[in-house]
């Protein structure tokens, strides 16, 4: 018997739960902390949003449905640090730019800049891999992590992250990120310039 679903198989799958919901869920039942968290904080500084649920989205090219779902661009979250490792960033940058080392490292002033490990974001923002956002921030009271957006994300209308947690995917306005949520969570920002994808 032929298989005729040979092509769908050999391509992961990602169960994407199609509605678009207006805040947080209504059953918080099996959702972790830090996620709650997060909707406690958007809830407190008036912040509406908008949330998709699915399933554990590892790459920019998973999230991409989601994104169109919510009618928001791909954002590029990464997180870096300095070879010493003394000086740690969380990177926001649309997902059709390249993330130049060099060239970020002249910008902000830092040298050799490579991706952190698990352990520092996990001590720092409370995330895991795949999960980092700007939302974890929150978590880093001791401001260890220095925030760096790319010019081109501010230009735009609409800002789409997880909530600490990739299973879930919510959009909000720029203009919330920078006026509510970033001086809520007590992080200034750099703006940076990187170029587009070739």
């Amino acid at each position: 018997m032929t298989d005729t679903n040979q092509t769908a198989k050999s391509l992961p799958h990602y169960h994407i739960d199609h509605t678009l919901y207006q805040g947080r869920p209504s059953d918080l039942t099996g959702r972790l902390a830090k996620e709650i968290r997060t909707y406690d904080l958007l809830d407190s500084l008036g912040v509406s949003y908008t949330r998709v649920d699915h399933d554990a989205l590892p790459t920019i090219e998973a999230c991409l449905e989601v994104d169109r779902l919510l009618g928001s661009e791909i954002c590029k979250n990464l997180f870096l640090r300095n070879a010493q490792k003394t000086d740690f960033y969380l990177l926001l940058m649309p997902g059709n730019k390249k993330f130049k080392t060099a060239l970020l490292s002249k910008q902000i002033g830092s040298a050799r800049l490579s991706f952190g490990e698990p352990e520092f974001m996990e001590e720092f923002m409370d995330l895991t891999p795949g999960s980092v956002t700007v939302m974890g921030l929150m978590n880093d009271k001791a401001g260890r992590v220095r925030l760096l957006i790319d010019k081109d994300i501010l230009d735009g209308k609409s800002f789409g992250c997880h909530p600490c947690i990739n299973t879930s995917s919510l959009m909000f306005s720029v203009r919330d990120l920078i006026d509510k949520i970033l001086p809520a969570m007590g992080h200034p920002y750099t703006v940076v310039d990187l170029p587009y994808a070739e």
